[in-house]
């Protein structure tokens, strides 16, 4: 079975009030419009209303039998989800630009596609962190996530000076980098 006939076989269960159908629906695709609401000035409630609304109207549409999906159920969520989010922000007023063209500028397909690119490459950063090990886990974290300077840093750690404690970052950095790029290289 072709991953569009798999498709339209899980909207036609949905179309059917098949619990099971819309269970998977929400495991597969609720995370991606979760990150989609709350990194765009949303919250986790804010997420579940607009997945739930999203829902509901691609059960009304598969209970049509005249509806035919173009896309993937994935994308067709999202799109739908993100009109749904981008009105809700307008009407609230929060956005101080007009999103009347925003789909002019980034297609859905394209937006999707950098979110789970930028996600899946988050996912082995994270891998790779896990697997560097100490000190460079905490150098690292150190210097990029809490922006200490590299006299902070030999003072913490214990080098003689910041040159030595950045020469011991770039080996660090080095590692990491040749971790990251083997798991990307395989995933």
């Amino acid at each position: 079975m072709s991953t569009s006939e798999q498709e339209k076989a899980v909207l036609r269960a949905i179309g059917a009030n098949d619990k099971d159908a819309i269970e998977s629906i929400y495991k597969e695709h609720y995370g991606l419009i979760q990150h989609l609401v709350v990194y765009n000035n949303g919250t986790e409630d804010d997420a579940r209303d607009i997945f739930q609304e999203a829902m509901m109207v691609l059960y009304e549409k598969a209970k049509s039998p005249d509806f035919e999906l173009t896309c993937q159920i994935k994308t067709y969520l999202y799109s739908v989800s993100r009109r749904l989010w981008l009105k809700k922000l307008q009407l609230a007023r929060r956005m101080e630009t007009q999103i009347e063209n925003f789909d002019h500028v980034v297609p859905v397909e394209e937006d999707l596609d950098e979110h789970e690119k930028l996600t899946n490459q988050y996912l082995i950063m994270r891998t790779a962190m896990g697997k560097i090990g100490e000190p460079c886990k905490s150098l690292i974290e150190a210097f990029y996530v809490h922006q200490k300077n590299m006299s902070e840093i030999a003072g913490f750690f214990g080098y003689t000076n910041a040159d030595n404690a950045k020469n011991q970052k770039y080996k660090c950095l080095v590692r990491l980098k040749k971790l990251f790029f083997a798991q990307y290289k395989n995933g």
